[in-house]
């Protein structure tokens, strides 16, 4: 065989090992653990894949559920990637030294106030605390000007929430951030007093729809999903925003972090870099989801009160204490 010949040849081999190189990387897959609405992680992840042809395997769960597992499983997790609904479960994990660092060009894509200083994992999406009321019932001046006034006497017998929930816990958590635990456990007690439980935030719409209370503290979301399809859980709803940098005007933050054992890091990385992205957010912002976008420079959708407006308060991801909420919420007989 000629030299150049044998050149060629070797040139072709290694061209071909490197390709399968790159197909295997491609089609190695990753595992996500997800917390977030089965709906809009599937539709991030089939974008995702898409794209890159990288698989995406979705493991469903609470927030608090796969945490905790997360937490037990340890080095030994086979999740590549964990997302949330709510920053709390996030924290957790974290706590727990389980998240990876995450490259400066992920977290560049995100403001600050959407992802925690250590740079362990960001936000991908967010979504706003609301008061829904009955529209027979109340009118604007009715309305409790903040979320602590509805532990008044007053309020009594009028007004729900889904305890429970992560998503109610993560409130209590920016509040116990906001005011501080006596306030906190002594508006817990007086929630107790006050309010009726019910079990999910679409629920205790769907109460407040039926006239069986006059308002419920939930997420915006669940109003703009039913009002998207029949309306029929919400076509007696108003929704009302607290303002003010109020407790009661709290954004939730969604995040998304690598796992520290995760044995396809690149991969892992670059889905959390898509979600939070332009491309993910404008899942987001043409979706039915009708959550909040996060990403630096990316508007919602515009059927939602603009981030700008709601006037939320700051509170950093990272100080939201799952254990300290749940110690509290426990104590005054909430769970």
């Amino acid at each position: 065989m000629k030299p150049y010949a044998s050149l060629a040849v070797r040139i072709c081999v290694l061209a071909a090992t490197f390709a399968v190189a790159g197909g295997a990387r491609a089609q190695d897959g990753i595992t996500v653990y997800n917390a977030q609405h089965a709906s809009l992680t599937q539709a991030w992840a089939d974008g995702f894949t898409k794209e890159t042809g990288i698989k995406v395997t979705l493991r469903k769960g609470s927030d608090t559920e796969l945490a905790n597992q997360i937490v037990q499983e340890g080095a030994a997790s086979p999740a590549d990637v964990f997302v949330t609904e709510n920053s709390p479960a996030m924290v957790l994990v974290e706590k727990a030294g389980l998240f990876a660092q995450l490259p400066r060009d992920i977290l560049d894509q995100v403001p600050a106030r959407f992802r925690p200083a250590s740079g362990r994992w960001t936000g991908v999406a967010a979504r706003s605390t609301v008061f829904a009321y009955d529209k027979r019932k109340l009118k604007e001046a009715d309305l409790p000007g903040s979320m602590l006034d509805l532990a008044d006497a007053k309020w009594k017998g009028r007004w729900a929430a889904s305890p429970s929930g992560a998503d109610f816990q993560a409130i209590v958590g920016a509040l116990l951030v906001l005011k501080g635990e006596p306030t906190t456990a002594g508006w817990l007690k007086a929630m107790k007093a006050n309010s009726s439980a019910y079990r999910g935030n679409s629920v205790a719409m769907k109460a407040v729809n039926a006239g069986e209370v006059e308002g419920a503290v939930i997420y915006h979301y669940y109003y703009f999903g039913d009002q998207a399809k029949t309306g029929e859980n919400s076509g007696n709803v108003g929704l009302h925003y607290f303002r003010g940098q109020d407790p009661g005007a709290f954004l939730s933050t969604s995040g998304a972090g690598v796992l520290e054992s995760s044995k396809h890091k690149k991969q892992a990385e670059a889905f959390v870099k898509w979600m939070s992205g332009r491309k993910g957010q404008a899942v987001l912002r043409e979706g039915d989801s009708f959550e909040y976008a996060i990403g630096n420079g990316e508007a919602s959708n515009p059927k939602l009160e603009p981030i700008s407006k709601l006037d939320a308060p700051k509170v950093e991801p990272s100080q939201l204490d799952s254990k300290k909420v749940t110690e509290l919420m426990t104590a005054a007989g909430l769970l």
